[in-house]
């Protein structure tokens, strides 16, 4: 193959392949492309409802001092809970591996 050849085959690929990335970047878009509606909706997610939706998280927040924001920080499903569990695995992983690489075929001789 010449390089001509290789440089159109190149690009068509390149093509192939970044259609879909395209197509993606679009649907991200598509809510903040303009007003489809006569009233100024979007049809998704308008300024309206998110301000409807972020009043009434407040007014709930509110109502309810003791639940916080949601998160139970210290309990096991929670943020602190897990980042322990996920140490203690990775942890685990990682002394298994320690352990192998001080005994085995490509340990240098006399170090440790």
């Amino acid at each position: 193959m010449n390089k001509k050849t290789s440089a159109i085959v190149a690009g068509i690929m390149t093509a192939i392949l970044l259609a879909p990335g395209m197509s993606m970047v679009y649907a991200e878009l598509e809510p903040y492309l303009g007003n489809v509606g006569p009233q100024g909706q979007t049809g998704a997610y308008t300024l309206e409802e998110a301000l409807k939706l972020a009043q009434a998280r407040q007014t709930l927040a509110a109502e309810n001092k003791g639940l916080g924001s949601g998160t139970p920080l210290l309990s096991l499903d929670g943020m602190v809970g897990s980042s322990i569990i996920s140490a203690g695995i990775f942890g685990g992983i990682a002394a298994a591996f320690f352990v192998r690489g001080k005994s085995g075929k490509y340990a240098a001789m006399g170090r440790g």
